[in-house]
This record gives structure tokens, C-alpha cells and sequence, in this order.
């Protein structure tokens, strides 16, 4: 683990190198999370992109649809992000085309994992979460740059996962409804975006059931944040 842990610092601080000024450090920053329940997946994630100290853009689109009960997450470089988006909905797609079925969970994790892991040498600068819902039942891996990919029943990444782990440890319920989980969800990301100065202007979260792929309104999230008493 120390020599994976040693190898992926190495493919960071290159790329900073190359991105950079010498001298200068670039950091990034986001809070992204997804948990499953018993009635399928919930992803979030806040919406504030940063350059350094610079909030660069407030509405920044941090989950993306890749099928009907697929969809993902994404922390990192913006430009390596939206690139990979794009490649793994296009393989989606054509899984379904090909084969007339929507592509399992743990396949499309697979995939994304083995990309990733064949750029290992100038890799996706990227932190992923890939959820869903197949006949297996309801799964959320979480993916790094190296092309690691472990499944789990709830994963937060970004700069606020610590204040998301803070939160989904104390009550997070595997048996938890839909509705109960959505709480929970925005109820983790609001208190990241307390905390952490890059992640904050608003929150975006989907549901993803056997029924198909659903974005939540933003009226019925803050209806969610008055019913919890979070401002």
C-alpha cells in the first residue's frame, strides 16, 4: 500500500510541475459522495469549481447520467474529467447497442478501471464514483487515478470527504429508504460546504432506482435543508 500510496504522489507532483510555476502549488478541490440503500443509489455533489484560492465557476456539473442506471461522479482536473465522461458514456452506450441490455455496475467500473489504469505513466488527474442499479442489486465503487476500484456501500471523495465521512459514519443505515438516504446525503455534502472552502454553491443529487435516473429538483432539496433546520 505505501509503495502505491508513493507512485501516485509521484504522477501528481509531475503533473503540477508541468502546470505550474515552480514554486507554486496547485490544489484542487470538491465533495462528492455516493451511498446505496435498499431502494437503489444516491449520488451528490456541491457545485463550486476552484483555481487555487480562485472560486473559478459556481455551477459546475460534478455528476453526469452515463445510462439509465448508471451514473457517476467526478473530483479532479476538469478538463481530464469531462474527457473520460464522454469516453465512458460512449462505451456505455455501445455495451447497449451491441447487447440490448443496460451495461452492469461492476462492468462499467471495470472499464473505467482499466482506462485509467492503461494511462497509468500520464494518467486522468480524477477521483471517481461509479453507482447504479443491475440485477445484482445496487453498487457504488470508488475509482482512482491508478486505475483502483473498490466497491463499498458509501464513498465520499474531494477535499470535503473527511467532513462526508464525518457525517455517513454516524448515520449512515445500509437498510435506509430512498427518501431517508436523500436526507442523508444532502445533510453530508451541506456539511462539507461548511468547512471546506472549495466545495459550496449549492447542491446537486440524483437517485438512481430500478425505475431509471433521476436529477432532484433544487426546490426540493432546500425543502429537504429547512425540514433538517440546515442553513
Amino acid at each position: 500500500m505505501a509503495i502505491s500510496y508513493s507512485l501516485m504522489h509521484s504522477f501528481y507532483a509531475f503533473r503540477v510541475e508541468v502546470m505550474t510555476e515552480p514554486g507554486k502549488e496547485m490544489r484542487t478541490g470538491t465533495t462528492t459522495l455516493g451511498l446505496v440503500c435498499k431502494d437503489g443509489v444516491v449520488l451528490a455533489a456541491e457545485r463550486r469549481a476552484t483555481m487555487g484560492t480562485l472560486i473559478g465557476h459556481k455551477v459546475t456539473k460534478k455528476i453526469f447520467r452515463l445510462d439509465e442506471n448508471l451514473g457517476i461522479t467526478t473530483a479532479g482536473l476538469v478538463g481530464d474529467l469531462q474527457a473520460l465522461t464522454r469516453y465512458i458514456t460512449a462505451e456505455v452506450e455501445l455495451y447497449r447497442l451491441k447487447r440490448g441490455v443496460a451495461m452492469p455496475v461492476q462492468a462499467c467500473s471495470t472499464l473505467t478501471a482499466n482506462i485509467l489504469s492503461g494511462r497509468r505513466f500520464f494518467p486522468y488527474l480524477v477521483q471517481l464514483i461509479i453507482g447504479g442499479v443491475d440485477a445484482k442489486g445496487n453498487h457504488v465503487y470508488s475509482i482512482d487515478l491508478a486505475g483502483g476500484s473498490i466497491p463499498d456501500t458509501y464513498v465520499t471523495t474531494g477535499s470535503g470527504s473527511p467532513f462526508v465521512f464525518g457525517v455517513l459514519e454516524d448515520r449512515y443505515k445500509e437498510d435506509s429508504s430512498m427518501d431517508d438516504s436523500l436526507d442523508l446525503a444532502v445533510r453530508s455534502v451541506t456539511a462539507a460546504m461548511k468547512r471546506d472552502a472549495a466545495s459550496g454553491n449549492g447542491i446537486d443529487v440524483v437517485k438512481i432506482t430500478s425505475e431509471g435516473y433521476f436529477e432532484i429538483p433544487d426546490e426540493e432539496i432546500e425543502k429537504r435543508k429547512q425540514k433538517m433546520k440546515l442553513s
